[in-house]
């Protein structure tokens, strides 16, 4: 008789394949995988290799390192069929809810981001899959069951390895694992254009990036985007006396990278380049964690923060009258401090807010907005300034 059960999978993890664990794992799921696909992921370069079973099994080895097994209980191709639940977890079936879950696996509930929740065991962490990362009181949704070494959340998925959005974006050179940096620029770029990749414009923006290396101003230039399927974040780094990297990462990760003050566009801009900057906005001021101060074509433009509850807090976007023009050019830094607490005291969420209406950030322009402000204060953010502590 085949052993199944969960520890059987906790005792293969961050194992080689030619260990006796594993191998035990892998009898227990059927055998010789029906499948086995192999990819390099990011640079530098790991090899990730998924071997998937007709049982509706996975395992998933980072290195030849085992780093996840997944329990597939819906059959997906190649699969011939889905697990059966209780033979790996007792007390849980294939309908089971997340409070069955809980009381199967017998430890702790928690999250790893909205909709997915998750159950420190000893020697790695479960991750309950449901539909549409919902429905966890209802029987039937609960699709897969994932073991894995590292916490959900705080790293990458290692099932997201083959992200059908974005797994293909970094094309590597001919004749070697390192990264092709034009072409890879290009499959970035056109993601972004349809649709399938967000840009993080508190780093270099994708189309800089190679002006930006190539004028030997910075040590490092990152940019980094987001998939919108899988949810990883792409950082993309070249470097002046090193090989560009390309790797995945949660936000976490990504937000503690370094880099340096962007220098002024003029210093490494072409003309087309240097015009746009030109005409878009800039930054005048700021007070740390409550304002901005923006400018564009004579108009002046604060983003204030202001606090919706004890647990949120909202940016409005004003763009400041004639008599608020008059009053900054008298009292400057102090008159914006105070407009910039009038809006944190009457804050825009407010149906009766003076400042509702006027709030860019809620009119159907506010996504360039925020990308324009996110521009123009990209040097002077808390976040701009450890990443260059960093």
């Amino acid at each position: 008789m085949v052993r199944r059960g969960l520890p059987l999978i906790l005792n293969a993890l961050a194992l080689a394949k030619q260990d006796p664990e594993v191998q035990s794992l892998i009898r227990a799921l059927g055998g010789e995988p029906v499948e086995v696909r192999e990819r390099l992921i990011g640079a530098p370069a790991y090899r990730s290799r998924r071997m998937l079973f007709a049982s509706g099994g996975e395992i998933i080895l980072h290195d030849d390192a085992v780093v996840a097994t997944l329990l597939h209980l819906t059959p997906e191709p190649p699969a011939q069929q889905g697990v059966d639940l209780a033979e790996w977890i007792p007390s849980a079936n294939n309908d089971a809810t997340l409070d069955d879950l809980k009381s199967a696996i017998g430890t702790a509930r928690e999250w790893a981001g909205f909709g997915t929740p998750v159950f420190p065991v000893d020697g790695g962490f479960v991750r309950a899959d449901f539909r549409d990362r919902r429905g966890w009181n209802e029987p039937g949704n609960l699709l897969s069951i994932a073991v894995v070494v590292e916490r959900p959340g705080l790293s990458c998925a290692p099932d997201d390895d083959g992200c059908a959005v974005c797994a293909d974006l970094l094309i590597r050179a001919a004749d070697d694992d390192e990264v092709d940096v034009a072409a890879t620029t290009l499959a970035l770029q056109a993601a972004l254009d349809d649709g399938d990749l967000t840009e993080d414009l508190h780093w270099v923006r994708l189309t800089d990036l190679e002006p930006l290396h190539a004028s030997g101003l910075m040590q490092r230039v990152e940019s980094q985007l987001t998939c919108t399927s899988c949810r990883r974040i792409i950082c993309f780094a070249l470097y002046r006396d090193s090989p560009a990297t390309f790797q995945h990462h949660v936000l976490n990760d990504a937000r503690q990278h370094p880099l340096e003050a962007i220098p002024p566009v003029d210093l490494w801009g072409d003309q087309a380049r240097v015009a746009a900057e030109r005409d878009a906005m800039r930054y005048l001021d700021h007070r740390p964690g409550a304002w901005f101060l923006v400018g564009q074509n004579g108009e002046l433009y604060l983003q204030a923060r202001y606090v919706v509850n004890s647990m949120v807090d909202a940016s409005a976007l004003i763009r400041l009258d004639e008599a608020e023009r008059a009053a900054y050019r008298i009292d400057g830094h102090d008159y914006i401090s105070e407009l910039a607490r009038r809006i944190n005291d009457d804050g825009p969420h407010r149906e009766q807010s003076p400042f509702r209406e006027r709030d860019l950030y809620r009119g159907p322009d506010a996504g360039g907005y925020k990308d324009a402000v996110a521009a123009a204060i990209v040097n002077h953010t808390w976040m701009a300034e450890q990443r260059r502590r960093g």
